[in-house]
């Protein structure tokens, strides 16, 4: 009787401690396939009808040191792009706090990278970008502050899926879109599905709960990356 007791107390014990494991191992590693987060690709119906995946658009501003940066210089980084203006009074300090919390939180990565775009070009030129990224220890090695021609800065604004217009009765004088949007490697546009299975396509830059998902939407595709090196190198 005592030997069956102590049978029973050993298979519970082995059943609290390895058979998760177990069947961790099994679904991880059947079939000699890999399973892992993928972080979905934002997408569109073309005029044929077939999906496409949405691609960051070509661009070549100057940055605060007035260097030229373009699309071609993101070749191979993960980056995050937003929208925003020196001067403006209401959603872009907290944006640019965001932007900056990320970017201490990656900063170990080498391959990530963030661009902020300026909506009032006139006002925001290098030297004035160049201010307000000393004033706040942002790092420009890796986070570029770009400003340019107007009308093509709205349209690149259009293309990451944000918006930017001149208005009056704006505060500060321009409207713009308070997004972040994050771009792989390949140029493609990322994030996260919503709770209805929906493509999320941009992540609010203003909301705790949705730079929180960002952030974990970096860890994955950092990740993604990391395993297709390890792939390949095996």
């Amino acid at each position: 009787m005592k030997g069956e007791t102590g049978t029973k107390k050993y298979l519970i014990l082995f059943a609290i401690l390895f058979l998760p494991t177990i069947i961790y191992l099994f679904f991880v590693y059947s079939k000699g396939e890999q399973h892992f987060a993928h972080l979905p690709f934002v997408t569109y119906t073309d005029v044929n009808g077939e999906t496409q995946n949405r691609k960051a658009p070509a661009f070549g501003f100057f940055d605060q040191d007035s260097t030229i940066i373009t699309q071609a210089d993101l070749k191979g980084k993960i980056y995050l792009v937003d929208f925003f203006f020196t001067s403006c009074p209401s959603i872009c300090p907290i944006m640019t706090a965001n932007m900056m919390k990320i970017q201490q939180r990656f900063k170990g990565f080498e391959d990530f990278h963030q661009l902020s775009f300026t909506v009032d070009p006139v006002r925001d030129t290098p030297s004035v970008l160049k201010d307000y990224a000393n004033e706040r220890m942002i790092d420009t090695e890796k986070w570029n502050l770009l400003t340019g021609e107007k009308d093509s800065l709205y349209s690149v604004a259009y293309k990451f899926l944000s918006s930017a217009m001149e208005d009056s009765l704006a505060p500060g004088g321009f409207l713009h879109t308070e997004f972040f949007v994050l771009v792989d490697k390949e140029g493609n546009l990322r994030s996260r599905e919503d709770e209805q299975g929906n493509i999320v396509g941009v992540y609010d830059g203003t909301d705790a709960q949705q730079i929180r998902d960002l952030i974990d939407d970096i860890k994955v595709l950092i990740a993604e990356y990391n395993l297709e090196l390890k792939q390949k190198n095996q």
